[in-house]
């Protein structure tokens, strides 16, 4: 499984309107080659270092075809909604929730990259798209994206191949992890394969594991 990335974004901080809370969420398209560090971009940055950036979400990828399914949901954000809107730092279409899975990794340019996490869509999205319930929608509808962690650094640009090299979970897609983590009783089981899932990030496996303890706890019939 391969695909040609269209683009890669970096931003710097710019205040986000109406209140004015710096973020990294603008970004802008990089003209050839870009050095790729455990924590990311080199020129990229990131307003809330809690909860965006580090080494679990080094690099956002964002799949270029979920734009389309938005703007039918929003038409009158259509205009605004296109590659790069979302702050993603990656762009292609071929690779969607439903395909890749927790742990994959991926070769790009002279780097390597694994899945370790959905993206959770956070209240910027709505604020910058001037739309309240965008970031609802999009967790609704599972087009979250997701992130990389940099297991070797080096350069990537626009046109270089993202390859699937190694998928340790094969069974453990995006998709039926965020699928499991919307709903309101799990079943627990399915919660302890998916923390088990090698490659995923630390604090979701936790929580994962904690809420199918919790749900065991209570000694409630299979959903």
């Amino acid at each position: 499984m391969k695909v040609v990335v269209d683009s890669v974004y970096i931003g710097r901080l710019r205040p986000l309107p109406p209140e004015g809370q710096q973020t990294g969420i603008f970004k802008s398209a990089v003209v050839g080659s870009v050095a790729l560090g455990l924590e990311g971009l080199v020129g990229d940055a990131q307003g809330d270092r809690r909860v965006h950036g580090g080494p679990e979400k080094a690099v956002h990828y964002y799949p270029a075809e979920h734009y389309a399914g938005l703007a039918a949901e929003v038409p009158e954000r259509a205009a605004l909604l296109q590659a790069g809107a979302l702050g993603e730092n990656l762009s292609a279409r071929g690779l969607t929730e439903h395909n890749v899975c927790i742990g994959d990794v991926f070769a790009l340019g002279s780097c390597r990259l694994q899945v370790s996490q959905p993206r959770q869509p956070c209240w910027k999205i709505s604020h910058k798209l001037d739309h309240p319930q965008m970031s609802r929608l999009i967790a609704e509808k599972g087009w979250t994206g997701w992130y990389f962690r940099v297991l070797q650094e080096g350069e990537i640009a626009a046109g270089d191949m993202l390859e699937l090299v190694e998928r340790p979970a094969p069974e453990c897609s995006l998709a039926r992890l965020w699928t499991a983590c919307q709903l309101h009783r799990a079943d627990p089981r399915e919660l302890q394969l998916l923390a088990a899932a090698p490659g995923l990030n630390g604090a979701w496996s936790r929580r994962l594991r904690d809420r199918a303890a919790w749900l065991l706890s209570q000694d409630l019939p299979p959903p």
